[in-house]
């Protein structure tokens, strides 16, 4: 039986590697960890602990507990903000608890995490990505403008979710999204709304062994409906992508396609995303094919063939008894 660890139960992250693992063929035994003890994810898995914040001083000393405990063979990391933290302790936490920590080097986190740096790293590796800029770079921004013009999109170097995004549509509302904030980019809208891609890539040793694109529609910042189809010059472009990027196993971009039909990626997780349990409904179990590569050494490749259609997101419950509570928060 494989034992596995997913952090993250509260977080739609998280809560979807919870659901693509139940959805494999592996044998698995998952435990879950949460710092809220209402988390929905708490209650799906065979065992859940009430963990720390990231930001707590006391994060990594609570998780060291829970491995200390669970002895997990694997370790899936269910939200951004614990991203940084195990990437950097992985080595030792590996070694003392005798596990996998599935995350990426700290300067690939580094990239994912900041839009500025992804588009950075984007420009470096000739992806093509949306021109962007730093407010406070007063003749960069000047450039921005004056090369591309308006809409632009105003957004959070660091953040998720399309929290605190805006579009600015002339110098006025531009000044206005900039007014009293900091730590923000501009960039160039990177092609029409109905033109938006959720994909994802697995690497390896170097090397990209398996992709998805998906075209999507948002709700709320996630992904909403997901439409699955082949696209062979976009999951090219993903893979290429991929293997400038040098993740350590699951990567996700998203970008738009312009009237020409070129990708232009604005964002990259490097982790699992939110689309990850609709992405193994249609035959692309990222989850599984990582563990059977990190646990059993098995190859990783590109599904024979993908599930072709649109998938519907929706709502569902979890009902928890008090008890169930009560034993969480001891």
């Amino acid at each position: 039986m494989t034992r596995v660890l997913v952090t993250g139960a509260g977080a739609v992250l998280g809560q979807g590697i919870i659901k693509a693992l139940q959805r494999s063929t592996l044998q698995v035994e998952i435990a879950s960890a949460d710092p809220g003890p209402l988390s929905p994810g708490l209650f799906w898995t065979d065992r859940g602990y009430v963990t720390r914040l990231a930001t707590d001083p006391l994060y990594l000393e609570r998780f060291e507990q829970v491995l200390g405990q669970e002895r997990p063979d694997v370790v899936l990391v269910g939200t951004d903000v614990e991203l940084p933290i195990l990437a950097e302790h992985r080595p030792r936490l590996e070694e003392r608890y005798g596990t996998k920590i599935l995350v990426s080097s700290p300067e690939v986190v580094r990239i994912a995490d900041d839009k500025y740096e992804t588009y950075r790293f984007c420009l470096a590796a000739g992806l093509d990505p949306p021109s962007s800029a730093l407010p406070e770079e007063h003749d960069q921004l000047a450039d921005l403008v004056g090369s591309v013009g308006f809409p632009l999109i105003v957004k959070p170097r660091v953040g998720a979710r399309s929290a605190g995004v805006s579009v600015a549509h002339d110098a006025e509302e531009l000044a206005a999204a900039l007014a009293g904030r900091t730590g923000l980019v501009v960039q160039q809208v990177a092609g029409p709304a109905d033109q938006e891609y959720t994909a994802s890539a697995l690497v390896f040793d170097g090397k990209a062994h398996a992709s998805i694109v998906m075209r999507r529609d948002l709700r709320d910042g996630n992904t909403h409906r997901a439409f699955v189809e082949p696209y062979p010059e976009l999951n090219a472009f993903v893979r290429r992508a991929a293997e400038a990027l040098q993740p350590y196993g699951p990567v996700n971009f998203q970008f738009r396609t312009d009237k020409h039909g070129r990708p232009h990626i604005f964002e990259i997780n490097a982790r699992f995303s939110g689309a990850t349990p609709l992405r193994a409904l249609a035959g692309f179990n990222e989850v599984e094919m990582s563990l059977r590569h990190l646990l059993f050494d098995e190859p990783v490749t590109q599904p024979a063939s993908l599930r072709q259609g649109t998938i519907l997101r929706y709502l569902s419950e979890t009902f928890v008894t008090d008890e169930d509570v009560q034993a969480l928060r001891r």
